[in-house]
């Protein structure tokens, strides 16, 4: 446990405002660094929670181009959607900046400058795409072209979204300007780099043998970085929007966004503590936690590290590096440029008032260890059998056995019976267990721990049975709502750093006050006497229909990605009128069709073909189900010669077809015809 601190900081990645906030970086980053620091701020430590929008960098530049408006006018637009969304959802940071802010462009360019100043950089000219007609270098993201491992035409120049490989623009074969369409040149550009190879034996002890400690991802990715060997790294690049490198013979050039963005969590801090923000980062009595997805595990494990060492001045590393890895939606990878993601402003619009429900199913699924899987249907499925069945039936219950017993006053308890001795002693360990899981980052077990609490006051009030005992023994009631009410106040303080909203209502209702840590299984944390409010649900059920319709819109969003990436079939070499007017296309009616035993493809249709009735053999049975083409009538080919298929006969070939994303659908006339009609 953090005990020879006296104060700690947490960061969260900057998220790039080109766009809003969406599940998988909530999942990653920010639920997890708000549990965490709730956490710290009921144990009555002093912890500061910094975050900000990191405002630079080509994404940014590639949106403004496309919408016609200044890079400005994005990063303001989006950080006011991130920002105000944060703050609904309850993430409760105490400093919320951005990187185009004056304080932060001073900071950066002050930290080029020392290490500049330092010989802390070396200079290289290279090679670099540039776009003649633009008049400009081209950043990777910029270069659009064919990947050379998957041969996608339209992956970027710094990665191919279709096989998820890292590139160089370089590497693209016949690479194309996305801003003019034309074939760039290569042309020599001057840079400064940060030689990490530099600070290598110096990582590599204070990772590998100073903290075995960290996550098996984050550490395993280090050591595999470090095995390979550092190399410089380009800390400028060609570009106007950005801060400024801080040289005049480097005009034109602004400071990378990877060397940019970290020390925006230095910028952010300098914001709230003009004064006293160096204790926060330079004296070794903080202890600095950076919550990451794993895309920034390198950046904050290695590169900001090695500039903290390159700057000097005593500036403390991070302690832990709690990394997580991606949430996936509904089985797909979330993409922004593929619209597939949850957005969290969105959420907040079409679930209004259910922020709590959010924060609980993203840390239920976090993919602490691995990969996991946000649904829909799990998320209903968790608010009703969970939230609802669970943790809010056992609340309500005891208030209102409460308010019909003693009219909403809590009553004293009397001496205790072993059953009640037994629920607080196994609150006691729940509560250690809670500790130990968040103090080590296991948000998704300390999760676990405190629906525990609602489970064992389930159980208890289930086993005590003070409705039943009411008839006989109301002083044995008393004890029994005391202890419940006990119950449901632990739930209130444990939950607190998991559903802050649902937490506060509860201790509003229960008369609390503060809530603190170290009252967490007291056996009177409300004392007799006070009252408790009238019974409020703290959870509703969630219906089918808001969940279909997002379903809904997922599949929509699914449809239209198809469409747009589906690259039709090359046209068959040419072929003459006579070849093909020797096929036979006719019309018939399906007058029965089934499922062919023993295969999953085939389907047995018997059509009419104006003359008689024939069988033929269609493998779009994973495509139909047969009673939705009885009845219908479909084109096939006629004079194709009997084929003999799982011991059928085959006596033609019905026509299809394919969709963008691989379904079949039948060729039917748009109005019925006779049988037996021939296609011309």
């Amino acid at each position: 446990m953090e005990t020879n601190y006296k104060r700690t900081l947490v960061t969260t990645a900057l998220p790039y405002a080109n766009g809003p906030v969406h599940i998988g970086h909530l999942a990653g980053v920010y639920v997890p660094a708000d549990i965490y620091a709730r956490y710290l701020r009921l144990q009555g430590r002093d912890v500061t929670l910094v975050g900000g929008s990191d405002e630079h960098g080509v994404p940014i530049t590639i949106k403004a181009r496309n919408e016609g408006v200044t890079p400005q006018d994005i990063v303001d637009r989006y950080h006011k959607i991130i920002k105000d969304s944060f703050e609904e959802l309850g993430i409760s940071f105490d400093v919320y900046s951005r990187t185009t802010s004056d304080i932060h462009r001073a900071t950066a360019s002050e930290f080029f400058t020392r290490l500049h100043d330092r010989g802390e950089f070396v200079e290289k000219t290279s090679l670099q795409l540039y776009d003649e007609k633009a008049n400009q270098f081209l950043a990777d993201r910029y270069v659009t072209g064919e990947c050379p491992h998957c041969h996608n035409p339209r992956a970027y120049g710094d990665q191919c979204e279709a096989c998820g490989t890292s590139l160089n623009a370089t590497d693209l074969i016949n690479p194309k300007s996305a801003i003019t369409g034309e074939t760039p040149v290569l042309r020599e550009t001057h840079h400064w780099f940060l030689p990490l190879d530099r600070w290598e034996s110096k990582l590599r002890e204070w990772i590998l043998e100073g903290h075995k400690e960290w996550k098996t991802n984050v550490y395993g990715q280090c050591k595999s970085w470090l095995d390979l060997g550092l190399q410089p790294r380009a800390v400028t690049r060609d570009l106007e929007w950005g801060v400024p490198v801080p040289l005049k013979e480097a005009e034109g050039k602004v400071l990378y966004v990877w060397f940019d963005a970290p020390i925006g969590y230095i910028s952010n801090t300098k914001e709230i503590y003009p004064d006293s923000w160096e204790k926060w980062w330079k004296d070794p009595e903080t202890r600095i936690v950076n919550f990451i997805g794993k895309d920034n595990i390198v950046f904050h494990c290695i590169v900001f590290p090695a500039m903290l060492m390159a700057y000097g001045d005593n500036y403390q590393l991070p302690d832990n590096v709690p990394a997580n890895e991606f949430l996936n939606l509904e089985g797909d990878k979330i993409s922004t440029s593929r619209n597939w993601a949850v957005w969290l402003h969105e959420y907040l619009r079409d679930f209004p008032g259910k922020q709590d429900v959010l924060r609980y199913v993203l840390t239920a699924n976090a993919p602490e260890t691995k990969d996991n899987d946000f649904t829909w249907r799990d998320f209903q499925t968790r608010n009703n059998s969970e939230l609802v069945a669970i943790l809010g039936n056992f609340v309500n219950r005891v208030i209102v056995l409460t308010h019909k017993y003693f009219d909403g006053e809590v009553p004293a308890a009397g001496e205790l019976a072993d059953i009640d001795r037994a629920l607080f002693d196994e609150i006691d360990s729940i509560k250690q267990s809670l500790t130990d899981n968040i103090e080590t980052f296991h948000f998704r077990e300390a999760l676990k721990d405190a629906m525990n609490i609602a489970r064992a006051g389930n159980k208890y009030l289930q086993e005590t049975e003070p409705w039943k005992v009411a008839k006989t023994d109301m002083a044995r009631v008393a004890t029994i709502l005391n202890t419940a009410l006990q119950i449901c106040a632990d739930i209130a303080i444990a939950f607190e750093p998991f559903m802050p909203f649902m937490s506060r209502r509860l201790a509003d209702t229960l008369h609390m006050g503060k809530l603190t840590w170290a009252t967490l299984g007291e056996r009177d944390i409300i004392k007799a006497g006070e009252r408790v409010d009238s019974p409020e649900l703290l959870f509703e059920k969630i219906d089918d229909e808001p969940i279909n319709a997002q379903i809904e819109r997922l599949a929509r969003i699914k449809r239209e990605n198809e469409l747009k990436n589906f690259k039709p079939a090359e046209v068959q070499p040419a072929t003459d009128f006579e070849t093909f007017s020797k096929i036979d296309i006719r019309v018939g009616t399906v007058v029965n069709c089934e499922k062919v035993k023993k295969s999953k493809k085939l389907l047995r249709f018997l059509i009419d073909d104006g003359i008689g009735q024939r069988t033929i053999l269609s493998g779009i049975a994973e495509h139909y189900q047969p009673e939705e083409l009885i009845g219908r009538q479909v084109c096939f080919i006629a004079n194709f010669p009997p084929r003999q298929m799982m011991g059928i006969d085959s006596e033609g070939m019905i026509l299809s077809a394919m969709n963008a994303d691989g379904s079949l659908s039948v060729i039917t006339p748009s109005v019925n015809v006779v049988n037996g009609a021939q296609v011309k």
